[in-house]
């Protein structure tokens, strides 16, 4: 039986418009919660981040916080997955749950190290072969997200 409960992606302090619109994007056509939390890096009528979100504004449902700690005590139950290129768990070697609180970073620092330090069973990074740091925010996101979505049967 496949569960009701949406995933949810969680961007702390992210910086770049874009990146925020076209995970906005994402979450619309999944039906995937969106959670800004702390200060972003432009303000929510930014042109670029409309433009990427296009038209599908109306299908995200998108919360602000303030800091992480206020967005966990309103989700007291809830378990928090943190990406970042410093995890040693493989995404796909993850077993995820629905409603699963996908967390990523700002673009130019990530998460912080105290964070993914005190959760590390819950930590997870996407393998780079090749010679590049890390992959744009968007792109983590959706590749995590729908990772998630096809070990949760959600994918149809």
């Amino acid at each position: 039986m496949v569960s009701s409960l949406p995933f949810h992606i969680v961007l702390v302090e992210p910086e770049i418009p874009p990146n925020t619109g076209n995970i906005a994007r994402l979450c619309g056509a999944t039906g995937t919660t969106l959670h800004l939390v702390g200060k972003l890096g432009f303000a929510t009528d930014d042109r670029h981040l409309k433009r990427a979100g296009l038209d599908y504004w109306h299908a995200v449902d998108i919360r602000y916080w303030q800091d992480l700690p206020e967005l966990q005590a309103a989700f007291p139950c809830a378990r928090f997955v943190y990406a970042s290129k410093k995890g040693e768990l493989s995404h796909v070697s993850f077993s995820f749950r629905d409603g699963d609180f996908l967390v990523f970073g700002k673009e130019t620092a990530g998460l912080p190290d105290e964070l993914l330090a005190a959760n590390r069973q819950t930590c997870i990074r996407i393998p780079i072969a090749g010679p590049v740091r890390s992959l744009n925010l968007s792109t983590a996101a959706g590749i995590v997200l729908y990772e998630a979505l096809r070990q949760c049967h959600r994918l149809g």
